[in-house]
């Protein structure tokens, strides 16, 4: 008679797929880098793609547009002044961001929202804040980067004023003097535009919802203040027309540039404010700055539980 011999294991039940695999998974023993490389990361990869680098063919389209026509007017006047053997540029080197502030403000609506609202409407943002990056590390990153992106749109078209300057054989110190001058303004204007954009496209994660927000605070806003100004000029109140100017980002900087850049102001009558109200336009100008910061740190503490 033949004996069974049990082995102790028990047989599969009929149908049973469990199978356990050797996947070869190994732990990573490389370098940590930290947050510190993990902010770089973040800010060059949300930079490049406030251009479209590194993003499909129809993401650069927009961004490298606007960064053409910023640049295409100042070639125009170099183009000009080389000709015509001018003895000095016909546009101020400070002029340049206002009288381009519509463009400035397109793109910044375009680019705060592709910078942040798909963050929120893919829900990846608690991924970037399970490690090594912070709150702080996210904010930096991203303010950081957009506001190197205004920077490179405004400071271009400045580049090429100066060179052509140069090449028009235009007086050197003076034309260093301007470009040095222009560049604080749009470095300043690159803040403050970045800060105000961002906080607006961080509270919705639908892109088209962020763009139209921010083309209404940056214009309409212009808009109004413009029209009260030349209101308040036409009934003889010209001491309240720079007042009036703290209410609207383009006039803050308009305001700052007139007051201690040697600047002309676009306001009505060509009278900006003066050195006490310059004062008041530099402290509201880094305010609005640091309380964009600081809402945006608000913000992410939210949204990264």
């Amino acid at each position: 008679m033949a004996v069974e011999h049990s082995t102790g294991a028990a047989a599969p039940a009929p149908g049973d797929q469990t199978r356990i695999h050797n996947i070869g998974y190994r732990g990573y023993d490389g370098p940590r880098l930290g947050r510190a490389y993990a902010r770089r990361s973040l800010y060059s990869q949300s930079l490049r793609g406030s251009y479209g680098l590194g993003r499909s063919v129809k993401s650069k389209v927009l961004p490298m547009l606007l960064f053409v026509v910023m640049c295409v007017p100042a070639a125009i006047i170099v183009a000009v002044a080389v000709a015509t053997k001018a003895n000095a540029l016909p546009l101020d080197y400070t002029r340049n961001a206002i009288v381009m502030q519509a463009v400035i403000s397109l793109y910044v609506a375009s680019q705060a929202p592709q910078s942040v609202s798909r963050d929120l409407r893919f829900k990846t943002v608690p991924l970037y804040f399970s490690r090594p990056i912070e709150t702080a590390d996210y904010v930096r990153a991203k303010f950081a980067a957009l506001a190197s992106a205004l920077f490179i749109l405004t400071a271009a078209p400045l580049l090429v004023l100066y060179v052509g300057a140069l090449l028009a054989k235009l007086d050197f110190a003076d034309q260093t003097k301007g470009f040095a001058q222009g560049l604080v303004s749009v470095a300043l204007l690159s803040l403050l535009f970045a800060g105000i954009g961002l906080v607006i496209a961080s509270f919705t994660p639908r892109r088209g919802f962020g763009i139209a927000a921010v083309i209404a605070v940056l214009t309409i806003s212009y808009g109004a203040v413009s029209t009260l100004q030349a209101i308040a000029d036409a009934q003889g109140s010209s001491d309240a027309v720079p007042w009036i100017g703290l209410f609207s980002p383009i006039t803050i900087i308009d305001g700052v540039q007139s007051a201690f850049l040697g600047a002309t102001s676009a306001f009505p009558g060509g009278v900006g404010p003066g050195n006490a109200e310059g004062v008041v336009y530099v402290l509201v100008a880094l305010g609005l700055i640091a309380a964009s910061y600081g809402l945006l740190m608000r913000r992410y503490k939210k949204v990264g539980l």
